[in-house]
């Protein structure tokens, strides 16, 4: 995949260029499909040795035994299945029916995810401000981003400490926020941390796999933006999806 068509200079120089353009996406597509599944592959492996640990091990005379392998497979399969679901979720981000685009009120969406949010954790909730404004967007996927980004915050804030959303357009981009005043992420890992399966530092007691931002930052590209990392004022990390604004989008009513 790594071999392109020679530019020769002659007329077929723009059809050259569109061919190695091609070969160009198609390597990319295939190097990452290959990472992919060797990220999946890799991440899959430790539940699974787990699993055949565990079960080497059961004592099938001892009922007690048995009920406490029973039960900590169980909640090692749920974890195996919330996995499997990221990494689906992921393959599936790049088909071109990934979303389902429709006119959606951002104020609307912004008070909402609030809503849902404020039922989470025991935070300081507020409302930065919103974005009277009418997009094209999917939002289901937005508001699963948004949500993905709140479940961070309360993982790395404290009872107490302020979790707040806003939303925001600005020329042809709508941003989309969740700010919080907890432990913030250090600049070097805040490319790091929008990769598959990386990871920053976290609390004890954190099983997450690495997937959350990933997949905000899937559905960011996938509606042709992008995710920000910025520091909290005053210590803290703010997280910004960035959408581009389709032209046909307009004012809300």
């Amino acid at each position: 995949m790594s071999r392109r068509v020679p530019e020769t200079g002659n007329d077929i120089t723009q059809l050259t260029r569109t061919v190695n353009d091609m070969l160009e996406r198609l390597e990319t597509a295939f190097v990452g499909q290959r990472q992919f599944l060797d990220d999946a592959g890799h991440e899959l492996r430790t539940p699974l040795t787990v699993l055949r640990g565990h079960l080497e091990l059961l004592d099938a005379s001892d009922p007690a035994d048995v009920r406490a392998t029973r039960d900590l497979l169980l909640d090692e399969v749920d974890r195996m299945g919330r996995l499997v679901d990221d990494l689906i979720m992921l393959a599936k981000s790049r088909r071109p029916d990934f979303l389902t685009p429709s006119p959606v009120d951002l104020d609307d969406l912004t008070t909402t995810v609030l809503a849902k949010a404020r039922a989470m954790a025991d935070r300081e909730w507020q409302l930065d401000e919103v974005a009277p404004a009418r997009v094209v967007a999917d939002e289901h996927r937005i508001t699963q981003a948004l949500l993905q980004l709140v479940d961070n915050a309360v993982k790395h804030t404290n009872p107490g400490d302020t979790i707040a959303l806003g939303s925001r357009v600005d020329g042809g981009t709508a941003r989309l926020w969740v700010r919080d005043t907890g432990d913030g992420i250090a600049p070097e890992a805040r490319t790091v941390v929008l990769q598959r399966f990386a990871r920053a530092e976290v609390r004890p007691g954190d099983e997450g796999f690495g997937l959350g931002l990933s997949i905000v930052s899937a559905i960011a590209q996938a509606h042709g933006g992008r995710v920000v990392i910025e520091e909290t004022e005053g210590g803290g990390a703010t997280v910004i999806v960035e959408i581009a604004v389709q032209e046909d989008s307009w004012p809300a009513s």
